[in-house]
């Protein structure tokens, strides 16, 4: 007869082996579904390309969307192939889990190397359960980024001229971008989300709070981030031009000028302005309709 302690390692080892069994079914369903989305999105991007005709001095023309959601993947594999001396390195704060952002084509289909950051912990752990396998030079950061940590967590970048730079934060997007800046960083292209509701004119942004959650700022869920005229405040004084936003009135592109041929730089002709699609159709009117609802707000008001 088995004794007590027998037993005992028995049963703890059922346990485990249950525990275990678990995890793996769902790791498996996991990347299964992962996996599912990626595919997806490698043909969405096929279709996409295909159906498109580039006009060098049209950035909207260069719009494809595989992984992203508003033609950014377009736009950047146009860009990076004019870089005077490119790197292939990434850096995008707000990748999610990788199978809806902004550098997953850049990441998967071409192969750049790059750091994937996010502030849901869940979401970032799925990025690279699923994509480290796909490419070992991608890394993976679980943070919410504010003031206080960004330059440590930059740390871990390969390079301080990244080809490209993604932020979407939804909230302190402008002192993040700021802080990178004054810091010596030079991203050779820069992507940040705007906030249309504050119209195309107005040089503002959200007040800085390191717990910002867009959620809870306003139940209007239109008090956030920084507008476009802010932004190009912002990089005209870092020595970048600006490049375009895109068609759904989503993100605006900056490129620094001593990384790609002036000739190119100069030919461009972009939008400067675009309404955030889904927030016309939710808020059933223009920018100063919604501008309106959060008009009591608190700003800080970007300076030239």
């Amino acid at each position: 007869m088995p004794s007590r302690l027998t037993r005992s390692i028995r049963y703890r080892f059922s346990i485990m082996m249950q525990v275990l069994s678990l995890r793996s079914i769902r790791n498996f369903f996991l990347e299964w579904r992962m996996m599912n989305k990626i595919a997806i999105a490698f043909s969405r991007g096929a279709v996409t390309i295909n159906g498109r005709e580039t006009i060098p001095t049209d950035p909207l023309s260069w719009e494809f969307s595989s992984f992203s959601q508003n033609g950014e993947d377009g736009i950047f594999d146009y860009l990076t192939h004019q870089i005077s001396n490119p790197n292939r390195y990434f850096i995008e704060i707000g990748a999610s889990d990788g199978t809806e952002n902004n550098c997953s084509w850049l990441a998967l289909g071409r192969k750049f190397s790059g750091l994937m950051i996010d502030g849901n912990e869940t979401k970032i752990e799925n990025a690279r359960t699923v994509l480290q396998p796909l490419n070992w030079g991608l890394q993976f950061i679980a943070a919410f980024i504010t003031l206080d940590n960004i330059l440590e967590i930059l740390k871990k970048s390969l390079h301080t001229d990244p080809d490209v730079f993604s932020l979407d934060m939804d909230g302190n997007d402008y002192y993040i971008a700021k802080k990178i800046l004054d810091d010596g960083m030079r991203p050779k292209i820069f992507c940040v989300e705007y906030n249309s509701a504050y119209g195309p004119n107005a040089s503002l942004t959200i007040m800085y709070d390191e717990h910002f959650d867009y959620n809870l700022a306003h139940k209007s869920h239109l008090y956030y981030g920084v507008s476009i005229a802010g932004w190009k405040n912002l990089f005209n004084g870092y020595g970048y031009k600006f490049v375009t936003v895109d068609s759904n009135g989503v993100n605006a592109f900056f490129v620094h000028a001593d990384a790609f041929p002036q000739t190119f730089i100069n030919g461009l002709q972009g939008s400067h302005f675009r309404e955030n699609f889904a927030q016309r159709v939710r808020f059933e009117g223009q920018w100063d309709i919604q501008f309106s609802k959060i008009k009591e707000m608190h700003f800080f008001e970007i300076p030239k």
